[in-house]
């Protein structure tokens, strides 16, 4: 399980850094996605196909159709994330999408008979307290409904994708993130196509960041997020999930040369202590409970 987090952790610091990578992509937002999903899933084809390991999703067909309505649900929810972006701003999109983690962690004991301990409790409503400080000033800005909406669809759709794939038990670690990127790329792909079709024109100077977003933060991102989740509870990947936009904003501070106010570091101190609340103690407990 000490592994399975470790690995959990760098995936959400990878993901933390994607709106940094994006910022010097000069193309529209659902042509990024297409681009780092297609990109991503070649990686791990590749990977897959060099680690001579062989595929097991034929041999359950009910974890496959999990599999498959999860990936689904990863690439719907990122192009409605993205597209969010447009509509309300980075900061009012982020703090919608990470609503995903709260109906996980409220749907947990229900869908996988977890129980909500206390320590999870005073972890989650910490961590909440934090992201709501870090984007309050976004509630005032009276942004557009459909924005809005388009926010809220990708954090149901994040739930959707969690707890999709944690039902597809029989499908782990480098299989499960190969087969949960390519559907998203092919779901992305079949929206693309539809509304614009596949002419992309690529400015020379965005080729790098391109490769990074889709190799680096994507592919492995993916590998590492994948491969752990399926071997950590449902509610400390909903707890901890919310070190991702806090990485997202110390690295828009160190990278882009944003400012945070006061009230936005308490919150990101709070979002760390509510982290370490839910997600340490717990542990601990757990340890000394075995």
């Amino acid at each position: 399980m000490q592994k399975a987090y470790i690995k959990y952790i760098l995936a959400l610091l990878l993901f933390g850094s994607n709106g940094i990578v994006a910022s010097w992509i000069d193309l529209p937002s659902t042509q990024i996605v297409l681009l780092r999903t297609f990109i991503g899933s070649l990686l791990l084809l590749m990977l897959f196909k060099l680690s001579q390991a062989q595929l097991t999703f034929w041999q359950n067909r009910r974890h496959l159709s999990f599999l498959i309505l999860s990936g689904m649900a990863m690439g719907a929810s990122w192009m409605f994330l993205y597209e969010a972006y447009q509509l309300i701003g980075v900061s009012l999109a982020t703090l919608a999408y990470y609503c995903g983690p709260m109906i996980v962690m409220v749907l947990s004991p229900l869908l996988f008979r977890e129980n909500l301990t206390l320590s999870k409790l005073m972890g989650f409503a910490v961590v909440l307290a934090g992201f709501f400080l870090i984007n309050h000033q976004a509630y005032q800005d009276g942004k557009s409904a459909l924005g809005l909406f388009y926010g809220g669809l990708s954090a149901v759709l994040y739930a959707v994708m969690v707890i999709l794939n944690k039902k597809a038990k029989s499908i782990q670690g480098l299989e499960n993130a190969m087969l949960q990127l390519l559907v998203s790329f092919l779901t992305v792909a079949v929206y693309v196509g539809l509304r614009q079709g596949y002419i992309i024109h690529i400015p020379g100077g965005s080729w790098l960041p391109i490769l990074i977003l889709g190799l680096v933060n994507t592919g492995m991102g993916c590998y590492l997020y994948f491969s752990s989740i399926g071997h950590l509870p449902v509610q400390t990947v909903a707890v901890s999930g919310y070190l991702d936009p806090l990485a997202a904003v110390l690295l828009s501070v160190a990278l882009l040369g944003e400012v945070l106010q006061p009230v936005q570091i308490l919150g990101a101190f709070l979002i760390l202590a509510g982290a370490f609340v839910g997600e340490g103690l717990w542990c601990r407990r757990e340890a000394r409970g075995a």
